[in-house]
Order: C-alpha cells, then structure tokens, then sequence
C-alpha cells in the first residue's frame, strides 16, 4: 500500500482527487482538457509543489491536506529522468511533457503514472487517472486542516557585511 498526498483549497476538498484542475488547466504533465489528478508519494513533496504556486505576501488560510492509499494491485507506469528531454524542469514545462500524460490517459492502460518531481528529481509525483477502474480500489481518506509554517513566507533580511 501506497499513500499518496494532495494541498487543495476547501472549495474542492468535495472532490479531492477528481482531476478539474488539470482538466481545466493542464499541468507539467498533461494539457487541459485531460483529467489527472496530481499528487506525490510524501506529504513534504506535496507541500512543496503547491509552495512554489503561492503568493507570498497572502498564503491562503484554508488549506487542506488530501490523502489517498493506493493498493500495490494497482495498475502503474513510470517514467524515468532518462526518458526526458534535458530541459524537462524547465519553468514553464516544456509543452512535449503534457504529451506524457495525455497519451497515458488516452491509451488507459493504467491507473497511475509516476514521474520525477521537477522539484525534487529524487522523489516522484503520482498522476491518478480517475476514470481508469482500478480508481476504485484507491481508498480516498477525509481531508484535513493544514498551514505552511509562518517562516515559510517571512521576508528574509539581508545581512550587510560592514566594511
């Protein structure tokens, strides 16, 4: 068994891992208009990956903390760092790595694709597709309240060597 986490807003904790937001906007991996819901294998991955889409000067207060296990019956693909271009962690992502996501979902040949996180290269982010069948072998935890520590957004001061 394998817990997955997401950071999502209360206005979708109705629906956690439904895959609108990508559906709706696309992501690194995949284009709008294919539903995925991204999440990664550690709770610190997933507070990262949302971190560097907030504002700083207004961290939303209404966060929470989605969780889902994942049985190892599950059906997944992987892709590995060397199957990318060199750029792959480029911002924004190069559109070539939306292909990997649409083309997992068109062919639907499995539930779950984990890719490198263009954070953290050494962990990886799992894409759930939530109209494959073994999507309901997953079992979807309640959500629950969290908040990035206050540091995580204080300005930071320079320290000005006297000369």
């Amino acid at each position: 068994m394998t817990r997955l986490y997401r950071i999502l807003r209360k206005a979708y904790a109705h629906a956690p891992f439904d895959g609108e937001g990508a559906y709706r906007y696309g992501g690194r991996w995949s284009s709008s208009g294919t539903r995925l819901s991204y999440t990664s294998e550690h709770q610190s991955l997933a507070m990262l990956e949302y971190f560097v889409h907030l504002d700083p000067g207004d961290p939303p207060e209404d966060l929470l903390l989605a969780s889902a296990d994942v049985p190892s019956t599950a059906s997944l693909e992987r892709v590995s760092v060397a199957a990318l271009p060199p750029n792959w962690r480029d911002t924004p992502a190069p559109t070539v790595l939306a292909r990997f996501g649409d083309q997992f979902v068109e062919k639907a040949r499995s539930c779950l694709l984990v890719v490198p996180s263009a954070l953290s290269p050494r962990e990886n982010n799992w894409l759930l597709n939530p109209r494959h069948s073994d999507f309901e072998k997953i079992v979807i935890l309640p959500p629950e309240p969290l908040s990035y520590d206050p540091r995580m957004f204080a300005r930071r001061r320079q320290k000005h060597k006297v000369i």
